[in-house]
């Protein structure tokens, strides 16, 4: 076994979710530079070919996962300063995956041929086997990297994540410049999580102690409890899942795989938009774990769901008002269909970055089974929508399908956080109308800065203009007050603030 590191004690919170933010930072940058080469050097066609074997990959993720690595960072934060305990359950965790995710990603790299023939599609073959490759090695990656949250110890999984994600840049990168096209970005994409796969151990065996010994030990009672725990996580995953990948398969059986680039592309722009969200479920989520966690919780949540909001409205006007500027600017000429696109998913772009911080925290209290009738629902409309809306109306008919199924899913799951954490909903809504009127106001400015072709001084004076105004509604509203100003430039000035001088709601430390 690993000689384990000395127990430490987990970060504070302020500074995991900082941890947290450069995490998902590290991992959106790489991926924005590598969405902006592959939509350009493969064109949408080919990118299309690309999204619908990651549409696929990322549905059967779910199903080899089976919902093990929430599961297990659920049980881990329970545990935290435990270490013999933590390293048993990841030691668990990873004999119940290694059948299950060798199994199915085994028999996705031999059905590939037949799924490729029903698309007939012939590229569609070694796009789907590295993929296949890549569903192992993520698996394993999203375990480690999970654990290392749970821990409140973001800091570890921030080496993991950087080296996946340069990795997979790089390699998929090379491959597609050398002519491998879309099976060049699906066996790039297996070498980044093979990276992060074996890292992520051997980060998890120095610093969590899991070794040969946390294999051989298995306890059957902790499997049992990680493995009915993660029945209804993989549930409630997988629903979600089908939610997000559905207008994709839809579109690649009514539409073609044309129409899936020119969706896609935008949307995996639109992804990286609900990172703070995600900073914020690696910083905040695991301290809501057990009994003491949701009697302590509800401040802390409170408080980083509205800042959380305040953040995802800043992207709203620019998403409404440039769709076509900035879709000219990243995707090119090809995509211009794309724009459309974008302008219809800006509801969905606000509630992006809510719906993860909001579900995981409801992961973290122990309740995921009470996800279900919301996933479900949501998935089910989204479904009756795109039927009902892409065959007249396209890729825009999906987004609009993707909208509408997103206000139940996201509204569902902060009603039920708020009941398991005791969140004042009137506080909510009332913080949800003053952004709403901000955006506005900042839509204003953007229009007024122009919508079609911005020159240089176009965007910088519209943007430093729509700030601005942004900014100026939330202070004219209370939503922001001088007080809090003077903690934020205090904090960042790294000047202590004087006891009594925060805002209740922004103490997240």
């Amino acid at each position: 076994m690993a000689d384990a590191e000395p127990p430490t004690q987990a970060d504070s919170i302020a500074r995991n979710t900082a941890a947290s933010f450069l995490v998902q930072l590290s991992s959106a940058l790489f991926t924005a530079a590598l969405t902006l080469v592959l939509v350009r050097v493969l064109g949408p066609g080919e990118y299309g070919t690309f999204a619908l074997a990651l549409s696929i990959g990322s549905f059967l993720l779910v199903v080899s996962d089976f919902g093990v690595s929430h599961s297990a960072a659920r049980f881990i934060a329970e545990r935290r300063g435990e270490p013999r305990e933590v390293a048993g359950i990841l030691g668990d965790a990873v004999a119940l995956k290694l059948l299950a995710s060798g199994a199915l990603s085994l028999a996705l790299f031999l059905a590939a041929g037949s799924i490729a023939s029903a698309y007939d599609n012939h590229d569609l073959l070694w796009t789907l086997r590295g993929m296949a490759i890549a569903l192992f090695a993520q698996s394993f990656f999203l375990l480690f990297t999970g654990a290392f949250a749970a821990q409140a110890r973001n800091l570890l999984g921030l080496r993991v994540v950087f080296s996946e994600s340069a990795a997979e840049f790089v390699a998929s990168l090379a491959l597609v410049l050398l002519g491998a096209g879309a099976s060049g970005a699906a066996f790039g994409r297996a070498i980044g999580y093979t990276v992060g796969a074996v890292l992520g151990f051997a980060v998890a065996a120095r610093a969590l102690g899991l070794g040969g010994q946390a294999f051989v030990k298995l306890d059957r009672a902790r499997a049992r409890r990680i493995a009915t725990y993660a029945g209804a996580l993989a549930v409630v995953a997988g629903t979600y899942t089908l939610f997000a990948q559905i207008d994709t398969l839809l579109l690649s059986i009514l539409r073609d795989e044309r129409a899936v680039g020119l969706f896609n592309a935008p949307l995996k722009l639109i992804v990286l938009l609900a990172y703070p969200g995600l900073a914020l479920a690696g910083g905040v989520a695991p301290r809501l774990a057990g009994r003491e966690g949701r009697e302590r919780g509800h401040r802390t949540y409170t408080g980083a769901l509205r800042y959380l909001l305040i953040v995802q409205a800043l992207f709203l006007a620019p998403v409404l008002i440039w769709a076509k500027p900035i879709a000219d600017l990243l995707l090119g000429n090809a995509y211009g269909r794309s724009a459309d696109v974008l302008r219809a998913l800006a509801p969905y772009v606000f509630l992006a970055g809510v719906a993860p911080f909001v579900s995981v925290a409801v992961n973290y209290l122990g309740d995921a089974r009470r996800r279900l009738p919301i996933a479900v629902s949501a998935v089910l409309l989204n479904l009756v929508l795109d039927l009902a809306l892409i065959p007249p109306y396209g890729v825009v008919g999906s987004a609009v399908a993707s909208d509408l199924s997103f206000l139940i899913y996201v509204p569902g799951h902060v009603w039920l956080a708020s009941r398991l954490v005791d969140v004042p909903l009137r506080s909510i809504a009332l913080t949800l109308g003053r952004c709403l009127l901000a955006a506005a106001a900042m839509a204003i400015v953007l229009a007024l800065a122009g919508t079609d072709d911005l020159s240089v001084a176009g965007w910088l004076l519209g943007s430093a203009g729509g700030l601005l105004a942004f900014g100026t509604v939330l202070l004219a509203t209370g939503e922001v007050g001088p007080a809090e100003l003077r903690v934020a430039r205090r904090r960042l000035t790294r000047r202590r603030v004087p006891p009594g001088d925060e805002h209740p709601e922004e103490r997240l430390s």
